[in-house]
């Protein structure tokens, strides 16, 4: 206690010095003594708000206050707060309503409740709210940061970075700002500049988690795996429950060319250990109608229903289901609403925007709803609801097609595959247990607008052109070594990168460096960056698949083109896509299973141009009469497939 002071006087010393937990027990002393004190108790409530897994404590407290004094904005404020952290996010509305009615003039009160708009993704009255902060104090440069982030969302990218910059001129320090204008840059596919930005941001604030993070994501772009890998590990330091850097670890660890399968998944049970099962006390029993030959209500979570490439997989299915046999919700948390969402829309029963619910609400919902088997569609990739699986909403889950491993999480009972892709004897590998259909499982619907299949290039050109149009992610040392060997063995071929992580000179010229290590001449590369990416398969002669995670829907396309293309079967499951492909469409010959295989099988389909030739002018025709086109048949399949899941559970629950 300080020495001479009344107990008010020694509360508000305590509070200039920064002495929180001697101010916090003054303030409680003084809710006992004085009862009807509202400065104490808002002192109390707003110093417990302090700690985030308080604020639920700091609720009454900051009420009680309130019933003392109706009008005081301070209060409102940390009201307001305080439901927006706890996401009631119409009463914290509500309080900062009140808040700007008492004090119109505030531009804290302004930001603030621009804030809680922006979380109710209100964007016009969010940005209204900040710009009338803005006008209030013409410098505020959270304010100024925050009307950016607003149009940023509304994609008014231009007048967006015209904020970021606005405050940058007032403040270079404000790392927010750097972050934002990193974050704006990377939608723009401006690689380097948003590099730059995240690591002002940093320089900043070296414990900036949102820097660190999209830093890491632009090094997994450039295959610098390692490195990003340092990054999220920085970040769990600094918030060990920071679940996006615990899944950022797993999504990098599957592309990972020197780390064992066992060691991967095991990096996936201590993600299940850490967020999965203490989630287990939340289970309850199913009351689901225990018919095993009712129809069923499916329910399909995804981030992805718009113009993404998960389109040529699950249309075809949600285009062909029998209405007589299940019932369907699309469970969206898709951003981006464009004309495929509409198309989606039209396939399914019921459509529920899953971004206004946090995991319980939307456990709860999806329990309400009645859903019997849930579809996981995204895995450990951007915008996943992996963490509303761990409330198990559902009787039966399953986790498919988006992300082509395990999500490492047992509260989701299966992992739907084929025999191809998870063989025999690799189910150690999976939290799920592996579902297996006949191969291949999934079903392809090409894209409207690829297009005819042309000639040979290289009965033209007189030279074998290579190619492939994956992500950098994929392209680590064994890859570049392995395309090194076939380029040295013809030294008149060429190979084609074309992705958009090699959008700009400086990603084409580090790309380059690295065949260069193995004396590729830059003239044998052709590098770059070309959507639609349809021309570009037209002018190669052979595709080539990475390892040890294979490509996925460029393999497909290539075929649908004329193109062969050379896999390596590698760790289940993601290096054997490559291999399920090929299987379906009746081409395991060119299954690898050594380096040194795949180097042998590609000099051989290069050697061989009048083979190369037929194989290009019947491929399609191949593929369209292939299991790969059979949309109806394959649907019959899944479905056939959630027919027997659920009949097992029938049996569990008699």
């Amino acid at each position: 206690m300080l020495m001479g002071l009344s107990s008010f006087d020694t509360l508000l010393e305590l509070l200039r010095q920064g002495q929180f937990t001697q101010a916090e027990y003054l303030a409680h002393q003084i809710t006992q003594h004085d009862p009807e004190n509202s400065f104490a108790w808002k002192t109390l409530g707003t110093l417990i708000m302090r700690d985030p897994e308080r604020i639920q404590a700091a609720l009454p407290l900051l009420e009680r206050a309130q019933q003392l004094a109706p009008t005081d904005v301070d209060i409102l404020n940390s009201l307001g707060h305080a439901y927006c952290e706890l996401n009631r996010l119409d009463e914290s509305y509500n309080f900062y309503v009140q808040a700007v009615a008492l004090q119109p003039n505030n531009a804290e009160i302004w930001n603030n409740k621009g804030l809680v708009e922006e979380k109710r993704k209100h964007w016009e009255a969010a940005l209204e709210s900040y710009q009338q902060a803005v006008a209030l104090k013409p410098n505020y440069v959270k304010a100024l940061n925050n009307c950016g982030n607003v149009l940023q969302a509304l994609n008014q990218f231009e007048t967006a970075l015209s904020y970021y910059t606005k405050v940058l001129a007032i403040d270079p320090s404000f790392p927010d700002a750097h972050y934002n204008c990193g974050c704006l840059l990377q939608r723009l596919k401006c690689w380097t500049t948003a590099q730059i930005c995240f690591e002002h941001a940093i320089t900043l604030k070296k414990d900036h988690v949102g820097a660190l993070n999209n830093f890491g994501f632009l090094l997994i772009a450039q295959g610098l795996l390692d490195e990003a890998l340092k990054h999220f590990a920085q970040i769990m330091q600094i918030n060990p429950n920071m679940e996006a850097a615990h899944s950022n670890t797993l999504f990098t660890l599957n592309y990972h060319p020197d780390q064992a399968a066992e060691t991967i998944f095991a990096a996936y049970s201590t993600f299940n250990q850490q967020f999965g099962i203490p989630q287990q006390e939340k289970w309850r029993p199913h009351l689901n109608r225990n018919d095993p030959e009712r129809c069923l209500h499916i329910g399909y979570v995804s981030p992805d229903f718009c113009a993404h490439s998960l389109r040529f997989f699950l249309e075809p299915l949600l285009a062909h289901h029998d209405k007589a046999v299940v019932e369907v919700t699309a469970y969206s948390q898709t951003l981006r609403q464009d004309v495929m969402t509409a198309r989606y829309q039209s396939y399914v029963d019921h459509w529920v925007d899953t971004k206004p619910f946090n995991d319980d609400e939307l456990a709860a919902k999806i329990r309400a709803d009645g859903i019997d088997i849930l579809v996981e569609l995204a895995g450990h990739s951007a915008g996943n609801r992996l963490l509303m699986f761990t409330r198990r909403p559902a009787p039966v889950s399953i986790s498919w097609l988006g992300y082509g491993y395990t999500t490492g999480l047992t509260a989701i009972d299966y992992f739907l595959t084929d025999s191809i892709m998870v063989p025999a004897g690799s189910e150690t590998l999976f939290a799920e247990q592996p579902w297996r259909i006949a191969v291949p499982s999934m079903v392809y619907r090409p894209d409207g607008g690829i297009g005819a299949v042309n000639s040979l290039p290289a009965l033209e050109c007189g030279f074998i052109t290579f190619g492939t149009l994956t992500r950098g992610i994929r392209i680590n040392h064994r890859v570049i070594r392995v395309w090194s060997s076939i380029l040295q063995r013809l030294p008149h071929s060429r190979l084609v990168v074309n992705s958009d992580a090699f959008n700009s000179i400086e990603r084409q010229q580090a790309l380059a460096d690295r065949f260069a290590v193995y004396g590729i001449a830059p003239e044998q590369l052709i590098i770059g960056f070309n959507s639609p990416p349809y021309d570009v398969l037209r002018g190669i002669d052979i595709a080539l698949d990475c390892f040890p995670h294979n490509s996925g829907t460029t393999l497909i396309e290539s075929l649908y083109l004329g193109l062969p293309f050379i896999t390596l079967a590698d760790r289940p499951s993601v290096g054997r896509i490559g291999s399920m492909i090929l299987h379906g469409a009746g081409h395991p010959e060119w299954i690898a299973y050594s380096e040194e295989d795949y180097i042998e099988k590609t000099i051989a389909l290069a050697s061989d141009l009048p083979r190369l030739a037929a194989i290009r002018a019947n491929l399609r025709t191949e593929l369209e009469a292939s299991v790969w086109r059979d949309e109806v048949g394959f649907t019959r399949r899944v479905e056939q497939a959630y027919r027997e899941m659920w009949r097992r559970w029938c049996a569990t629950t008699i």
